[in-house]
């Protein structure tokens, strides 16, 4: 058995990623820094913006070299610390825990999890990463206002699904994108008040106005590619979007973004266009969570986990989850 089986990056992805693109070794137990903690790991979150980490293109997360152990958020429990701060069998999380059964994660980056508050997992999804993104892409840079249609793409997933319930609980009227029937359904019974399946649409631009009689006027962007553009065409005067993700452009990542071209139409509409990345709101996280942790503790708020189990499937979940196979949060239990 390996001491420390680890996910180690060969190749860059140059369409969709696959598996191959890792190869798992055996690697001895890390050595702990100054101001690092060992820690065994208990989940790792697959999200998104990783697909950025595996391209040798500029990024705002930082890359993967090729011979490097892949990187990501994780949750764990301390086993050795080289900080006052944290003892061992302290619970934690951190953006850099390693694809691997072991890992040494800066003190700085560290944070204890509150065990007793929720599931460990919840803060790498509706407590974490996940919902803070959701909250403030809507509440934010979207700033959806009570009344207001606003749609949202991937609205099963680990982001989607959170937007959606605070668009309910603010008086919103949120419309879901999402690629099966099944999670369309899922969506209303989260309060989505209608949902299109893309997979299936055969005129997406006609469906979403269909799905929004009124327009749309916030629309969370989590994907690019043709429902961003059926999107724009429906947009309203004084629109805004909030472009979270582009998960539809991870096959070619590294290829100019070919689609229409809708600066007449953000002229026409006076419509705002913005990217949102989560660290610009880092100073409101704090209240925020009280937000989330209250909707979860009134039942207001749900969450649903894929998980895959054991470091094994670190990079299979990986890829399902780019490919939209996965159904709610892609999580990784060790």
């Amino acid at each position: 058995m390996a001491k420390n089986p680890s996910w180690i990056l060969k190749s860059y992805a140059t369409g969709m990623p696959s598996p191959d693109n890792w190869v798992l070794e055996d690697l001895s137990m890390p050595e702990v820094g100054d101001g690092e903690l060992l820690i065994k790991t208990m989940w790792l979150s697959v999200d998104p913006y990783m697909r950025g980490r595996i391209s040798p293109a500029k990024n705002y997360a930082a890359g993967i070299p090729l011979g490097g152990l892949m990187t990501g958020g994780g949750i764990g429990e301390v086993v050795v610390s080289n900080s006052p701060d944290f003892q061992q069998g302290d619970v934690v999380i951190s953006d850099y825990f390693g694809w691997q059964a072991f890992t040494t994660v800066p003190v700085a980056s560290a944070k204890i999890v509150d065990t007793k508050q929720a599931p460990v997992q919840a803060a790498l999804s509706y407590l974490g990463m996940p919902g803070l993104t959701a909250y403030f892409s809507l509440l934010k840079t979207g700033a959806a206002k009570e009344g207001e249609t606003v749609l949202i793409s991937a609205a099963s997933g680990a982001v989607g699904q959170i937007a959606g319930q605070i668009a309910r609980i603010k008086g919103f009227d949120p419309v879901a994108i999402a690629g099966t029937d099944a999670k369309v359904e899922w969506c209303k019974e989260l309060g989505y008040r209608t949902g299109i399946n893309h997979r299936t649409s055969t005129d997406l631009v006609a469906d979403v106005a269909a799905a929004c009689p009124n327009g749309v006027d916030v629309f969370l962007d989590n994907t690019a590619g043709p429902i961003h553009d059926a999107a724009m065409l429906n947009l309203n005067t004084f629109g805004r979007v909030a472009v979270v993700g582009t998960i539809a452009l991870a096959d070619k990542f590294d290829q100019p973004d070919v689609g229409l071209r809708h600066l007449r139409q953000t002229l026409i509409t006076r419509a705002r266009i913005e990217g949102f990345l989560l660290d610009d709101f880092e100073a409101d996280y704090d209240a925020a969570l009280v937000d989330l942790s209250s909707w979860y503790e009134q039942g207001v708020l749900q969450t649903r986990e894929d998980v895959a189990q054991g470091i094994e499937a670190a990079p299979y979940a990986f890829v399902r989850m780019l490919k939209g196979e996965n159904f709610g949060k892609q999580l990784v239990e060790l």
